[in-house]
């Protein structure tokens, strides 16, 4: 059967008046009023939707195939179903490509983003949610993540495993599949991607915490407790042979150990052998550039103290960014900001007009008073000594001192 035949089957046993015309008019109409009228209808196809996706087992959908194929009614289609997505992603039920996160991208870029978002982020309407190629739906992949890590602790034990991207992608069921759900992961703090060389390996490091008990703990538990009881009953032979078994569990469990623990450490010295071989190599490139471009080891050390400098710098970014929360700025308060600072320059200028214009007359008097004291001077006759020294002592004009600052005396 085509998979638009099953969802057609599916939704007449979940809906029994699926055909009834009363009942689909009535359910195919846009949203009107206020919620408290229309949120049974929205709750409705919300349901349904989560059903049919776990139906055939999906947790990413098609708009346009929603609602084109799944509830589409001799060419009829729900005009309310564009609202539905739209208030399912609001609600938290929807996320879309933009929301999630790519692990494997440096920390850095993660900050980067999330901050963008949160300075460009801009109100989801019904369009843009329907215009969107894929959306990804919350529960199913919550489902869909606890059925993995599910998968992964029976035939784990310890708190944590490492697999590779390979077979995490195969566990998903594609490489589009294991995108968003290692980004949920990632989310909840409950996934890790790490590579030592694209070429080489990238893995995944995925905490099996609170989510179930492995199972070789389970076997020692039930052992322990079986042993227990036959002792307690005073059979002696069974108590024996559980406590092997538990015996067996433990010592299982301790070899196993010490491989994963082994295969980190051989993990960590892949990486370390990979960047000794990368730093090598730069060395050597290095040093072949200094002796052709002829440069000194003093202008090496300067060009590295202020590289040094610069990630000091880049540190105190990302510190900053992630120590203080973004305050909401508004473009408003922006411009009142920077109509106060025009005002403010335009009093400075005012004022330095004013000195400019006061200075300019000052020096005018101070050239007039400079050619009266000239015309003075020069219609003086004067005859012998005496006479000068005694114009000197009667004349009115003080004597011109060094740290004398009237501007008519430094004129004269």
């Amino acid at each position: 059967m085509d998979p638009v035949s099953s969802v057609k089957e599916f939704i007449r046993i979940q809906v029994p008046d699926w055909d009834d015309e009363i009942m689909a008019t009535a359910r195919f109409k846009a949203f009107s009023g206020q919620r408290s009228d229309w949120e049974p209808k929205y709750l409705f196809w919300k349901d349904l939707i989560l059903k049919i996706a776990r139906h055939l087992d999906l947790f990413i959908i098609r708009p346009s195939q929603v609602k084109e194929e799944w509830f589409n009614r001799g060419g009829l289609t729900p005009l309310c179903l564009d609202h539905v997505l739209c208030l399912m992603y609001n609600e938290g039920d929807i996320v879309r490509n933009v929301d999630l996160v790519d692990p494997s991208s440096g920390r850095l870029s993660q900050l980067f983003r999330k901050v963008r978002n949160l300075m460009v982020r801009s109100p989801v309407t019904p369009e843009i949610v329907m215009l969107e190629d894929h959306l990804f739906l919350t529960p199913l992949l919550k489902d869909k993540t606890a059925r993995i890590i599910k998968c992964l602790s029976e035939s784990h034990w310890t708190s944590s495993c490492i697999i590779t991207m390979s077979k995490f992608q195969g566990m998903c069921g594609g490489p589009s599949e294991a995108a968003p759900l290692l980004s949920y992961l990632y989310g909840l703090g409950k996934a890790q991607y790490f590579s030592i060389s694209k070429e080489v390996i990238e893995g995944v490091k995925i905490s099996l915490s609170s989510e179930s008990v492995p199972c070789h703990l389970k076997r020692y538990e039930m052992s322990r407790k079986s042993a227990l009881a036959s002792l307690n009953s005073g059979n002696k032979k069974v108590a024996l042979r559980h406590a092997r078994e538990m015996k067996l569990a433990s010592e299982s469990r301790e070899r196993c150990t010490s491989l994963l623990n082994r295969v980190e450490e051989v993990l960590h010295v892949i990486a370390n052998a990979e960047s000794t071989q990368k730093v090598t190599e730069a060395i050597r490139i290095g040093a072949q550039a200094m002796k052709q471009n002829k440069i000194s080891v003093e202008e090496v050390e300067l060009c590295l103290e202020e590289l040094e400098e610069s990630n000091d710098a880049q540190k105190q970014v990302e510190k900053a960014l992630e120590s203080n929360p973004i305050s909401g700025i508004e473009d408003e308060d922006i411009e009142e900001e920077l109509e106060k600072l025009e005002l403010e320059l335009e009093s400075e200028n005012l004022q330095i007009s004013k000195v400019e214009v006061g200075n300019t007359a000052g020096e005018m008097d101070t050239l007039e008073s400079s050619d009266s004291l000239t015309d003075a001077l020069s219609n003086l006759k004067l005859h012998n000594g005496s006479a000068s020294e005694s114009v000197g002592q009667k004349s009115p004009i003080p004597t011109r001192t060094k740290n004398s600052k009237h501007p008519m005396l430094e004129a004269a």
